[in-house]
């Protein structure tokens, strides 16, 4: 019986205190935009824990979540949600990890959306054995952004 009692205090406290450990992973899971007089949408993120860049968005109108990645040249999809996100694989080609090289396959996505910033016909690379989706510089490009402090502005002209 205590055993079984141990066991639910843990089940309870992990479930307590998931919310708080998504927050921590992601701080912007509800990302707010403020569209300027310039004429230019703002997103701005905080840095989580670990100093990184994580934010919810949506591909094709489905909700996931991004980490930022200056050094990834294309958003990169872990191929087990290619079937959720309405994704086809292309082309296959090699591509370099920081695990080392391995293939992956050429996509589009229709539609890319962080708040009210919205990208369309983005390449993508369909990566196995990638456990998060890399926003990468095929996205970034097309966005100016600044870092102050723990803070990362992203703008969208239009």
């Amino acid at each position: 019986m205590i055993i079984v009692a141990i066991m639910m205090t843990i089940g309870l406290l992990t479930y307590l205190f998931q919310g708080e450990i998504d927050k921590q992973y992601n701080p912007n899971q509800q990302v707010q935009s403020t569209q300027t007089g310039n004429n230019q949408i703002e997103v701005t993120l905080k840095r989580n824990r670990a100093g990184h860049y994580v934010t919810t968005g949506k591909i094709n109108d489905q909700k996931v979540i991004f980490l930022l990645d200056t050094g990834a040249t294309f958003v990169a999809i872990p191929e087990q949600l290619t079937r959720r996100l309405k994704l086809k694989k292309g082309h296959v080609i090699p591509i370099s990890t920081a695990n080392g090289r391995t293939k992956g396959y050429q996509t589009r996505i229709d539609k890319l959306s962080i708040g009210q910033i919205h990208l369309y016909n983005i390449k993508a690379i369909i990566t196995p054995n990638l456990e998060e989706i890399l926003l990468g510089m095929s996205v970034l490009k097309q966005l100016e952004f600044t870092q102050r402090g723990n803070e990362l502005t992203i703008r969208q002209y239009l």
